[in-house]
């Protein structure tokens, strides 16, 4: 898991910001999602995967500072089990700015989630979200993921879309984007203690 960084807010208890993400998370009900592409060959779930948690929240906490260098935290009931560094957009703090702002702050629905999954550019871990509006309305955001870069096997493949090669890699056309283990760490995890229903997004 990567070091925090000097003056990021790495929570060891719940803070009161995160502590109405997580409330939120739990109390809100299904929203209403735009039609989106049907995914492409998603994996079955994996053997002996707990049921899905009712006390897990998994929140993306956007930095403003460095929009690539924000965190994705995993709870559980109220206790942070991990953080993740991770990124979304190209630096443009603008949710109406299609493929290049960051992911608009609100309650993402988990659609499917897969380790195999074979998209067009995305291809193996992957998380894929509910299409929503941005903040001023004008933009739907659509195809949006939890993902990283890889073969849809897992390996690291030959073309840069295909493997990770540092910082860099997480600048993302809005999506949220971890790097190869730290996105494998987390399925681990939530496989472990129980999915959530949403992914929580807060500035």
């Amino acid at each position: 898991m990567p070091e925090p960084r000097k003056g990021f807010r790495t929570p060891t208890a719940l803070p009161a910001a995160v502590a109405a993400a997580v409330a939120l998370t739990l109390a809100a009900p299904l929203a209403p999602s735009a039609t989106a592409t049907t995914p492409a060959r998603p994996a079955a779930a994996a053997p002996g995967a707990a049921a899905p948690g009712a006390g897990t929240t998994l929140i993306y906490d956007k930095n403003p500072s460095a929009p690539t260098d924000s965190r994705l935290s995993v709870y559980r009931d109220g206790k942070l089990q991990a953080t993740y560094r991770a990124g979304s957009g190209i630096g443009v703090k603008d949710d109406c700015a299609r493929n290049k702002g960051w992911m608009p702050d609100g309650n993402w629905r988990i659609k499917l989630k897969s380790r195999t999954y074979d998209g067009n550019v995305i291809k193996g871990h992957a998380v894929y979200l509910q299409d929503m509006k941005c903040s001023k309305g004008t933009v739907t955001r659509t195809e949006m993921f939890l993902h990283s870069e890889m073969n849809r096997d897992g390996s690291s493949g030959r073309s840069e879309a295909r493997r990770w090669d540092g910082p860099s890699d997480y600048r993302s056309n809005g999506c949220v984007k971890l790097n190869p283990t730290d996105i494998k760490k987390m399925f681990r995890l939530l496989d472990r203690i129980g999915w959530p229903t949403h992914l929580r997004v807060v500035p």
